[in-house]
């Protein structure tokens, strides 16, 4: 994939360009600031931009209003964000609209986690952090679900497939299928086949 890299730290925009490079992708650009990463996308058109959400100008959110904005230029453009801590306000506006990812930047240490979210959010679908998770799923609307159903939504919105899922949970396939059957029956969303699709209703009535 072509990538956008925006980072203020020049060690860690370093890291992760030689890290996205010797995976083998094209980093299409290496930014420092929300500016220079609007610029660089339009210009650019890449594949996925990896951004952190505090950056300059302002040095507060800029860059996940940077990625916003993008997003609005570009719909189907993956992202995905990166950040020092969970701030759910971060993820609400991106998280419905599929292709995006959210990770604590120590999720970056676990290379080959983070390489498996960059090729998911690439590919169109989620990467989320286990903390944005955990915040996401203590509201209280979810108190009608059981510990296993809260479990099994906090693994298939992190991106776990079902069959994934399984082998973790040491169930079979068509268990998980029922857990998930449940949960969107009492959340009162309606049931989709994919995945991706799921997660995304999950995590927009969520955030709602």
């Amino acid at each position: 994939m072509r990538i956008v890299v925006a980072e203020d730290s020049v060690l860690f925009r370093e890291g992760l360009t030689r890290l996205l490079s010797e995976a083998g992708h094209e980093i299409a650009a290496a930014v420092g600031d929300a500016d220079a990463l609007v610029d660089a996308v339009r210009r650019e058109r890449p594949d996925l931009i990896v951004v952190d959400v505090r950056m300059p100008p302002q040095m507060t959110d800029d860059g996940a209003r940077a990625a916003r904005q993008l997003r609005a230029e570009h719909p189907a453009l993956p992202i995905l964000l990166l950040s020092q801590h969970v701030v759910r306000q971060h993820a609400v506006e991106l998280v419905p609209t599929g292709a995006f990812g959210y990770l604590l930047k120590d999720r970056v240490l676990h290379v080959d986690d983070f390489l498996d979210a960059v090729r998911r959010v690439g590919a169109g679908g989620s990467a989320l952090d286990p903390a944005l998770v955990g915040a996401l799923l203590r509201d209280d609307g979810l108190a009608a679900l059981t510990a296993r159903e809260r479990e099994v939504l906090g693994l298939v919105a992190e991106g776990w497939s079902n069959a994934a899922l399984a082998a973790r949970l040491v169930v079979a396939e068509r268990t998980v299928e029922t857990h998930m059957r449940a949960i969107f029956q009492k959340l009162g969303l309606v049931d989709s086949d994919d995945t991706h699709r799921r997660v995304l209703a999950v995590l927009a009535y969520l955030t709602r």
